[in-house]
């Protein structure tokens, strides 16, 4: 049986409310994001509000949730894969923090300059800065998260499978990346994959697995 001398109680509740809550807005976030492209005349067109606002909203909130379930994650690492554990927090905290700012930045300041000003910068068109950014924090920091704290997962049926879909989150996560210098978003769009439909599916085991752990 694995030692898990460093996980208690606290860490077992919150961990199991934060990975759950990482599920439910993902399934929420998911589901804003259908109806937003139903809503459109043209599939040219961008998503608008009230869709896009509640998007942009999840984001801000799902980030720090997968914050604390990486905290959760390394109170449940074993000595002996700690560094990979804390790897995996550090590449989360990344995410969070370049993420949050983007999609804070879009929902409050980009609404009162002019958009042919700004669209360059704030736009998720590419080329655009924070369509960059957002790229950097999800299919490279999210998908280093992804891979480091695999190697945390190890004993049993349960945990064999999170450290299976949290290698093959990571895995698409990183792929996305080659739409990048090859400038295409459809090839990008592999990325999008990785963290917006296998990563929920983590998260919402990350929660069984730790309410299933005895704590000390």
């Amino acid at each position: 049986m694995m030692s898990h001398s460093t996980f208690t109680l606290q860490h077992r509740i919150i961990g199991r409310v934060a990975a759950w809550a990482v599920f439910c807005m993902g399934i929420v976030y998911a589901v804003t994001t259908i109806f937003g492209f139903l809503s459109l005349k043209s599939p040219d067109d961008a998503i608008c509000d009230p869709f896009f606002s509640v998007m942009e909203l999840l984001i801000i909130l799902i980030a720090p949730s997968i914050v604390v379930s990486m905290v959760a994650v390394h109170a449940y690492a074993p000595p002996d894969v700690k560094i990979y554990s804390l790897a995996a927090l550090i590449f989360t905290i990344l995410m969070a923090g370049i993420t949050s700012s983007v999609h804070f930045v879009i929902l409050t300041v980009s609404r009162q300059l002019e958009a042919n000003s700004v669209a360059w910068l704030l736009s998720f068109k590419w080329p655009s800065v924070a369509y960059t950014l957002d790229i950097l924090a999800w299919d490279w920091f999210f998908a280093l998260s992804m891979l480091f704290a695999a190697p945390v997962f190890r004993v049993g049926r349960l945990e064999q499978t999170v450290r299976m879909l949290m290698i093959v989150s990571g895995v698409l996560s990183l792929a996305g990346l080659i739409g990048v210098p090859l400038a295409n978003m459809q090839i990008r769009n592999i990325g999008i994959i990785g963290y917006g439909v296998m990563a929920p599916v983590v998260f919402l085991l990350l929660g069984i697995v730790f309410g299933r752990t005895q704590y000390v």
